[in-house]
């Protein structure tokens, strides 16, 4: 009873910054939505494909942090903070590699990455300028993250919530004020939006900066640390990262294919899965709390080589999130058509994003689970390349073919489309399950890193 108590306080110490952090973003991002949605359809599904960059470049960021989140909560369990800081660095090197690539394909390229999304000349119109000035903020993103992600691998989730809650605020005002054009500023529709997310990604990476500095937190490391890429340590942080990284990378892709799909079905789908999403996301916020800090207590106790504290730890996160799951999912069939009723759009788009909220109702508790235990069990305990099988294999298997013959052999409308495509997560269920179970996942990695 005692490690039932000792496990569900620390699960709820970590998961609840976490859960605010995202509950923040997921709700102001809904706001957000709601007050492009009153510029129209065509600025909606603007704005949504051409985020599409930018949530390449998030996934390749959650990518790498995942892969060093594996080794830093190990390390942590193990007290090895100089080794986190030389992760830390392999990270960052990573990351902004990759955030200049996208920058440059949303700055020098947008109508080129536009077109892969859509043919509606309208949207990518509307979507040149809002891509190429957000498209400055990508590379402060990739900073942010890798300090946040190693924060709170370190058991540190309360700093990234406050900035995370800062940041996000700022912007949600700075859209009200910039798109519409409130106490004297210029009304600039949907430039005003962009320029928003510029200023509060540029504050978040510089107060994230400052905390992690100023109160010498684990994840302050001096630069001879962030530099000292030694072979034989990238060599075994790229054995367990790259596949994290490679996933991450598929699994992004399959989405931005998904939304091409829908794209291409027709302007009112695409706006139609953009606010299922934004509420899908809000939805989904207790649950990413949960399996990042799963994660983290399940790293910690491998590190320390407690591995059956380890599983217990794992399967009790598994049910939390499954059971929590049902019951969000009954909100969301019980509450979707007064949360659509908000927005101004046409009541084709409504009845769409009506049917797809009713679809992500019942399979919520399936994706749930699979999040938790691909991120959150299977990953922590260094099972990477599994994981990349599972997740990013069967999506390009089972998830995109279904949705191709869904959307342009069969014709089927948008929902039907978004259901064939959730049959992807039942093969994830049945296989990471039995994965799960045969503990062949438990690998202590620290053990490997050397001195």
């Amino acid at each position: 009873m005692k490690l039932d108590r000792s496990f569900y306080a620390r699960l709820l110490a970590l998961a609840v910054p976490i859960i605010i952090q995202n509950f923040i973003s997921s709700s102001l991002n809904l706001f957000d939505v709601l007050m492009i949605g009153q510029l129209g359809e065509v600025t909606v599904a603007a704005v949504g494909l051409s985020n599409q960059i930018f949530f390449l470049l998030m996934f390749l960021l959650f990518g790498i942090s995942s892969g060093a989140g594996v080794f830093t909560a190990q390390l942590w369990g193990k007290g090895d903070v100089p080794s986190i800081h030389r992760v830390m660095g392999i990270s960052l090197a990573m990351g902004l590699t990759g955030s200049l690539f996208f920058s440059f394909m949303a700055i020098v390229l947008p109508q080129v990455s536009l077109s892969i999304y859509t043919n509606d000349p309208a949207v990518i119109q509307a979507g040149l300028g809002y891509l190429r000035l957000s498209g400055l903020s990508y590379p402060m993103t990739a900073i942010s993250f890798t300090y946040a992600a190693t924060l709170r691998s370190t058991g540190n989730t309360r700093p990234p919530m406050f900035v995370s809650a800062i940041t996000i605020s700022l912007k949600t005002l700075l859209n009200y004020l910039l798109i519409f054009g409130h106490l004297g500023l210029p009304a600039m529709g949907i430039q005003g939006a962009a320029l928003s997310t510029v200023i509060a990604r540029t504050l978040e990476c510089l107060l994230l900066l400052g905390y992690t500095y100023l109160r010498r937190a684990p994840t302050a490391a001096p630069l001879h640390r962030l530099i000292a890429f030694q072979r034989s340590f990238v060599v075994n942080f790229l054995k367990i990262a790259f596949p994290v990284v490679i996933n991450e990378m598929l699994w992004s892709l399959g989405i931005s294919t998904y939304n091409a799909i829908y794209a291409h079905i027709s302007t009112e789908a695409a706006a139609a899965i953009q606010i299922a999403g934004t509420i899908e996301n809000l939805a989904f916020v207790i649950f990413i709390g949960i399996s990042d800090a799963t994660g983290i207590l399940v790293g910690n106790k491998i590190g320390a080589q407690e591995q059956d504290t380890a599983y217990t730890y794992a399967r009790r996160a598994l049910m939390l999130g499954a059971g929590g799951a049902m019951l969000i999912g009954a909100c969301i069939y019980l509450l979707s058509g007064n949360i659509l009723s908000l927005y101004k759009v046409s009541p084709e788009v409504l009845d769409y994003a009506r049917r797809i909220l009713l679809v992500m109702a019942f399979v919520l508790w399936i994706r749930v689970s699979n999040m938790t235990a691909i991120v959150g069990i299977l990953r922590s305990g260094g099972d990477t390349r599994f994981s990349m099988f599972l997740d990013g294999g069967t999506m390009w298997v089972v998830g995109v073919p279904s949705a191709l013959l869904a959307a342009f052999v069969f014709h089927l409308p948008v929902y039907w489309v978004y259901l064939v495509i959730m049959s992807e997560e039942l093969v994830k269920f049945f296989v990471s399950l039995w994965r799960f179970r045969s503990r062949r996942w438990i690998h202590n990695i620290s053990q490997t890193v050397p001195a």
